[in-house]
């Protein structure tokens, strides 16, 4: 199981639906074996970037997942107020990531986890705000798209959360559950406002300042 860190922690008010998770456990295998979550984009490492995007977005409550040198990570980054989980499993994808993540999120109140990869720092406050803006009820499922592709973030409702979990293994994450319910998924076009790029590969380092 993964073990909660040592910052400020805190369950999420029964007050709060929907309730941050950030995915930020990845290793970096093609930048070397440099963890995302500790690449510096502005200053400040990644994960900085997008626990603020959450915040900003309107999570009043972030869990964090962690897992390549996750001690690392809270020596450099500022995660105060966030609940901070580490992953021992993250190396066998980013599915345990999303197990971890929504299994302490139903320890909560939250009735809705919207997630956010470490990855994407072209994905902000905005993208975060109008996904978070989809939800309506525990059965909500809502995701970003790009020019009507679907992408980050993703909205899931808590109704959902069992079944995501169950099939969140290797890579996938949500990919196959989002998938056979296609048509329940409310789409919220963020092309505009956002841009969706991931940063995987050492020319993928370009989109950092």
């Amino acid at each position: 199981m993964p073990r909660a860190g040592n910052k400020a922690e805190s369950p999420v008010s029964p007050g709060v639906p929907v309730a941050g998770l950030l995915l930020a456990a990845g290793g970096g295998r093609r930048l070397g074996g440099r963890p995302k979550a500790l690449l510096t984009h502005l200053g400040r490492p990644l994960v900085e970037h997008a626990v603020r995007a959450l915040r900003e977005g309107g999570c009043a409550e972030v869990h964090v997942v962690l897992g390549a040198q996750a001690d690392a990570v809270r020596e450099r980054a500022r995660l105060d107020g966030c609940v901070v989980l580490d992953n021992p499993d993250w190396a066998g994808g980013m599915g345990s990531s999303l197990r971890a993540g929504l299994d302490s999120l139903a320890k909560t109140g939250a009735r809705a986890a919207l997630v956010c990869l470490v990855d994407q720092p072209g994905i902000g406050t905005a993208a975060v705000a109008r996904v978070r803006g989809a939800y309506a009820s525990p059965s909500s499922l809502a995701a970003a798209a790009y020019d009507g592709k679907r992408g980050h973030p993703v909205l899931f409702g808590a109704d959902h959360w069992p079944a995501i979990a169950a099939g969140a293994v290797g890579d996938r994450g949500a990919r196959d559950y989002l998938g056979a319910h296609e048509a329940d998924i409310t789409l919220v076009e963020c092309a505009d406002v956002a841009e969706a790029y991931d940063i995987d590969t050492e020319a993928d380092l370009r989109h950092l300042r």
